[in-house]
């Protein structure tokens, strides 16, 4: 059963406000702020999927969306958490959990917006296949290139604890558990929406079992390769911090080039990920795999 269709968004305390909206603007998002909070967004139809408040650099939390008020309100039961309005731009409701390291954890349902105008392009042309003929490769610029939040990355105190929470409330499903030895002990886990047979990203959340909780990266898909390596130069020409990239992933096959944000935070750039439904079942990697890229830089976020 479909408990939940997708992240939702990520909340932040940041220092200065302005500096991030910036960012976030040239990160490919659209910005609304409301006094001393932003809003951000990408091209699909939410009118959110990233919080910045004012304040000391703190991760605050993420939230999923729900696939009905019903299973909204089953998630609610398990902890005897209460339904509520929600008080953000577009309306809906919300229930508030904390996971087992304290961290806050949203879940979201029936909030409402349009979607924005999305960069398009002409067809590839490729060694095996010539679809774009008598045509120049004319790549106009848009104002939002982000598309939509893939998944976050949250350091945990203890795996699988963490693990047993996340699935018992939201039903998720493990694509790669990241295993450090032939005892069969695990580092983490990615795992993803289980919607049946529709095709989903190949991780929504990871959990890295590091002692002690924390924040590692949120992934924010772009529409497509030129928008990605276009928004790789223009963040480079502006002077902020690149994290790793660009490169490609084995684990999940995303091209990925993350950058670091005024706050020091880490926010990823993809496209071209693995999807993938129920059937396509679980798996079981090693470190090697998870640290590895098909192409690229080495390193890790």
């Amino acid at each position: 059963m479909t408990v939940i269709t997708d992240l939702h968004h990520v909340r932040f305390r940041v220092e200065d406000l302005d500096k991030q909206q910036q960012f976030l603007e040239d990160f490919g998002m659209q910005v609304n702020r409301e006094e001393d909070v932003l809003y951000a967004r990408g091209t699909d139809a939410t009118p959110y999927n990233y919080i910045a408040e004012q304040g000391a650099p703190e991760f605050l939390g993420l939230a999923f969306e729900a696939s009905s008020r019903e299973n909204l309100e089953r998630i609610a039961a398990i902890d005897n958490a209460a339904v509520e309005s929600l008080d953000r731009p577009g309306g809906g409701w919300v229930i508030h959990l904390t996971d087992p390291d304290g961290l806050a954890v949203d879940v979201v349902y029936g909030l409402t917006a349009e979607p924005l105008p999305a960069p398009s392009r002409l067809p590839l042309n490729m060694g095996n296949s010539h679809l774009r003929e008598n045509q120049r490769a004319v790549i106009a610029p848009a104002a939002v290139t982000v598309k939509r939040l893939g998944h976050c990355v949250i350091n945990v105190t203890d795996f699988r604890t963490s693990e047993a929470w996340y699935k018992q409330r939201f039903g998720l499903i493990t694509s790669d558990e990241i295993v450090l030895d032939d005892e069969g002990n695990s580092i983490g886990a990615f795992m993803r929406c289980n919607r049946g047979e529709v095709c989903v990203d190949h991780h929504t959340l990871f959990l890295v079992h590091a002692g002690s909780p924390s924040f590692n990266h949120a992934a924010y898909e772009i529409a497509d390769w030129d928008s990605l390596m276009r928004g790789h130069f223009h963040l480079t020409k502006q002077g902020y911090e690149q994290r790793w990239g660009v490169g490609k992933h084995v684990l999940g096959s995303q091209v990925f080039d993350y950058w670091k944000d005024p706050a020091q935070f880490t926010l990823e750039h993809f496209t071209d990920g693995d999807l993938v439904n129920e059937s396509w079942g679980s798996h079981k990697a090693g470190i090697e795999e998870l640290l590895a890229v098909q192409w690229g830089p080495d390193g890790s976020p």
